[in-house]
């Protein structure tokens, strides 16, 4: 079940492990390593200030939604999360700033995609974990397809992941997005890329060059520094990986116990 430990700074946590955190005086602070690498490819995607249409996928404590109200003034966002309960706790506990423009919908994420209109987004964020794992109805190609739809044709999709080496998952995640967006970008801390521990990564897609040099001197600087894998580099990466059909597609891994200390989704 979830819950909001007002001791942490409003750390909301889901069946005892850390989800979201949120300061409703600051909501510019992203605290968790991957929240704050979105936070950079968000800031980069469109010049500063630029309002959005953001479609987010996992509401969690709506720590992004929040971030673009604050540093995007006027963006219209849809969060789209399947636990009601979830959603009622924050609008309880955490409201939403006065005068942003932020929908909640209690949905299964690809039932609302589907239903989606197309060419409504400049930006999806998914980031939507069934305890520690991604769903596998997220990691398809006909998933990616219906995203692809929604998205503008220079929108950017988002992902928060989560796997360790050989990296198998990741890879496949790569061919998929692959089938539908002519550019990726892959974000991580580099101890998690040489294979040393289960960590988080995020995924950028798009049919447009990203800002890669504002994004990674970005990443180099943060608090939690990450590297940005994009080009040859992450086709290398990628290797033979076959894109996921929905009769083959299984969740992320089940990350080890331990494995996040804070944040996972």
């Amino acid at each position: 079940m979830p819950d909001i430990d007002r001791e942490r700074a409003w750390l909301l946590t889901v069946d005892g492990a850390p989800q979201s955190y949120v300061d409703l005086d600051q909501p510019e602070h992203l605290e968790f390593e991957y929240t704050r690498r979105l936070g950079h490819v968000l800031d980069v995607v469109a010049e500063p200030g630029r309002a959005l249409d953001v479609l987010h996928l996992g509401g969690g404590a709506f720590t992004l939604p929040r971030y673009v109200a604050a540093t995007r003034p006027g963006s219209r966002q849809d969060v789209v999360e399947f636990d009601r309960g979830l959603l009622e706790l924050v609008a309880e506990h955490l409201p939403l700033p006065a005068g942003a423009r932020i929908a909640p919908h209690p949905a299964d994420a690809r039932d609302w995609l589907a239903k989606a209109r197309a060419d409504s987004a400049d930006v999806l964020v998914a980031d939507v974990f069934g305890g520690s794992r991604v769903p596998a109805h997220l990691t398809s190609v006909a998933y990616a397809e219906q995203a692809a739809r929604v998205l503008r044709g220079d929108g950017v999709y988002l992902a928060n992941l989560a796997d360790a080496a050989p990296f198998d998952f990741l890879r496949s995640q790569l061919a998929t997005l692959a089938t539908r967006f002519a550019e990726l970008v892959l974000i991580a801390e580099p101890g998690v890329l040489r294979g040393r521990r289960f960590g988080n990564a995020v995924l950028a897609a798009a049919h447009r060059p990203l800002d890669v040099t504002a994004l990674a001197r970005r990443t180099a600087a943060d608090a939690f520094p990450a590297r940005v894998e994009h080009g040859p580099g992450l086709r290398r990466f990628m290797g033979t990986a076959r894109p996921v059909r929905d009769a083959d597609a299984v969740p992320s891994p089940e990350p080890p116990e331990g494995a996040f200390g804070i944040g996972i989704g």
